[in-house]
């Protein structure tokens, strides 16, 4: 009798013990197991961070790239018939920026700011949410597969762009309306009011305008900026450099470059359809094909060394301020 009652109780204590020791790993734990994986605890640094941290970052680099953001807009929308090289000369942009700000004032540079912060609040709250969300479900605490990040940038890319479409139809309006005629300006206060109004005096549908060319751009921005940035990343750490900010700075120079190049001709068609007053239905790809035709295949990155200017920072503020989040995060 004695010793089967100190059978029982030993091994009544092996199994609370063993039920404590499952409640301490919880979910990371029970992964484990399942894999056939050691346990690991089910700490910060085990989880994707808060999903609002992309928007916020996003939104921190807005006040720094919303002027090469609005010349960029500015220069994507004139029309040149014909080839104009000095369309893509740095020169051209600064020229833009100093001749907004010289007939139009300075703060005539940040005229859509509250737009363009509505839009990085919804489309990139969005993408990295749901990027960082979707690395987590399909690798959990393993290092994703390069497949696994075009697939996971691929989706948060698609999202993004649709629910961020809006937002993005009323940011190049108030971006575009002081080089319109008088006549034909919107005026519109805020990004409220002009949602308000483009659904009043317009449609609703006019705010899917472009829908497809914006969420296809999204697309290859998620993909280029973010999967670049985790390759480059990744790349640069096995070469022995250091985890801080010339790591960051590094890959976000890159991964802007890389994105600026690939995003080029579908960012000039959406801004060309969001800005137009009517729509005549073409798809994006019969647009690039017209303007290749009456304006030369140089047409289609009209633009681009400010699009870079205006890309090239807010990448790298986003990343190191998304990095920061994380650290501060993870120290929790």
């Amino acid at each position: 009798m004695l010793v089967s009652s100190m059978t029982a109780g030993a091994a009544k204590a092996a199994a609370a013990e063993a039920v404590g020791a499952v409640s301490a790993e919880g979910a990371g734990g029970a992964v484990g197991v399942a894999l056939g994986k050691r346990p690991l605890p089910l700490t910060s640094m085990s989880l994707p961070p808060p999903f609002w941290f992309g928007g916020a970052a996003s939104c921190l680099a807005t006040f720094v790239s919303h002027p090469f953001d609005l010349t960029k807009v500015r220069l994507q929308t004139i029309i040149h018939m014909g080839k104009d090289p000095l369309s893509l000369q740095p020169a051209r942009m600064l020229k833009t920026m100093w001749s907004i700000g010289r007939s139009e004032g300075l703060l005539a540079l940040y005229s859509g700011l509250s737009a363009s912060l509505l839009r990085q609040g919804t489309y990139s709250t969005i993408r990295f949410g749901l990027y960082d969300r979707f690395k987590w479900a399909v690798a959990g605490n393993d290092k994703p597969t390069f497949r696994q990040l075009l697939f996971c940038s691929t989706a948060a890319g698609i999202l993004g762009g649709a629910f961020g479409n809006p937002s993005d139809v009323v940011n190049v309006r108030m971006q575009n309306d002081g080089q319109l005629p008088f006549n034909e300006r919107r005026h519109y206060k805020h990004a409220i009011d002009g949602l308000v109004r483009i659904c009043r005096e317009e449609s609703p549908r006019v705010l899917l305008r472009g829908l497809g060319s914006s969420t296809h751009r999204a697309v290859l921005m998620t993909v280029s900026q973010m999967t670049s940035y985790d390759a480059f990343k990744d790349m640069l750490l096995s070469w022995q450099w250091k985890e801080g900010f010339g790591l960051h700075f590094t890959t976000s120079l890159l991964a802007g470059l890389v994105a600026t190049t690939v995003c080029a001709p579908l960012d000039v068609v959406k801004t060309r359809m969001m800005s137009a007053h009517t729509h005549d239905g073409k798809h994006p790809l019969r647009i690039m094909l017209h303007m290749i035709k009456t304006e030369g295949f140089p047409s289609l990155f009209r633009g681009w060394m400010p699009a870079f200017v205006r890309l090239g920072p807010h990448t790298i503020v986003t990343f190191i301020a998304l990095e920061k989040m994380r650290q501060l995060y993870s120290q929790q």
